[in-house]
């Protein structure tokens, strides 16, 4: 059963969910031929308080991820002083807010349009790592560039001095086997490794599908309810 969909989660303690998922991805790793100290785990800590991104700083946890912008900024204050913490960028970004995420995200997973690269594009002391997000799916209501549209994004980041990519994200599609998505994503990276060597890393993979990114390549998991427990709703 996938971590993410465990009836009993919220009767793991934090310590104890984190621990699970660790263990989860090192044997999925090894599986894959690969070293877990490869991949970043990012704890997506979307509606839950600031008190519980302490509790996972003091477990050894360093990158969260955030996609509402207002509780972002928000958290991303409360919390300035843990200072090595990492903040990922992981949602759909409004153009108008770019300038404000660009001053407390050290990354953002969601670059899906030209437009988008312009707003980030402002002075920073170190330059905004960024994924090109790819929709996997034929609705173009979905969040993330066309494949088709893929290579002139890219040469547009790579063109744009603020930012510094890293690679590309996407979401599985509901319904379609997540190894299959992401293998086609995985197909995709190889076409922006071609265009920049440097941007081979893979943003994939949340609580129910990890194991099927991780055997795909990915470098980067996105991972809140396995790790958060349930998330409380929105005020």
């Amino acid at each position: 059963m996938p971590d993410g969909n465990d009836q009993a989660l919220d009767q793991l303690s934090l310590d104890e969910r984190l621990a699970r998922v660790r263990a989860g991805i090192t044997d999925a790793a090894s599986v894959a031929g690969r070293a877990a100290s490869e991949i970043t785990t990012i704890v997506v800590t979307k509606f839950h308080p600031a008190d519980l991104v302490r509790e996972l700083y003091a477990l050894g946890v360093r990158d969260f991820g955030e996609n509402r912008h207002q509780e972002a900024a928000a958290k991303a204050a409360d919390l300035s002083d843990l200072r090595d913490a990492t903040w990922h960028f992981v949602g759909q970004l409004q153009s108008k807010k770019a300038r404000q995420v660009a001053g407390y995200a050290s990354v953002v997973h969601s670059i899906d349009r030209a437009a988008l690269v312009t707003a980030l594009a402002v002075p920073r002391e170190v330059p905004l790592d960024c994924f090109v997000q790819i929709n996997l799916t034929d609705d173009p209501g979905r969040g993330g560039v066309a494949p088709d549209g893929l290579d002139e994004l890219v040469e547009r980041v790579l063109a744009t001095t603020p930012l510094n990519l890293l690679g590309v994200m996407a979401v599985a599609p509901l319904g379609e086997e997540p190894r299959r998505a992401f293998a086609r994503l995985r197909a995709l990276s190889d076409r922006v490794v071609a265009l920049a060597p440097e941007a081979n890393r893979i943003s994939a993979g949340m609580s129910h599908d990890y194991r099927e990114a991780i055997a795909e390549g990915a470098t980067h998991l996105r991972i809140g309810t396995a790790i958060t427990g349930n998330r409380p709703l929105p005020g």
